[in-house]
């Protein structure tokens, strides 16, 4: 079957390939943060958040804060 492009419906994350490392999740919450209006004190905090423990830990947080627009696949 051959069909015209069609705009993906959702952002999505593909955690297990290149942008799911926790580099590219920090630069993506920051960028999603100015996006969002996040004064420079809130961005801050939320890097420190999703800083201060685990992987799991930075993907929940960044889930918890842009988990209503962005997907994150395992």
């Amino acid at each position: 079957m051959i069909r015209t492009k069609q705009e993906p419906t959702e952002l999505v994350i593909d955690l297990t390939g290149p942008k799911g490392n926790a580099f590219y999740l920090l630069s993506q919450a920051d960028a999603f943060a100015k996006q969002l209006k996040y004064l420079q004190e809130e961005r801050d905090q939320l890097q420190a958040e999703m800083m201060s423990g685990d992987y799991e830990n930075l993907i929940q947080t960044f889930d918890k804060h842009f988990g209503g627009f962005v997907v994150l696949e395992r």
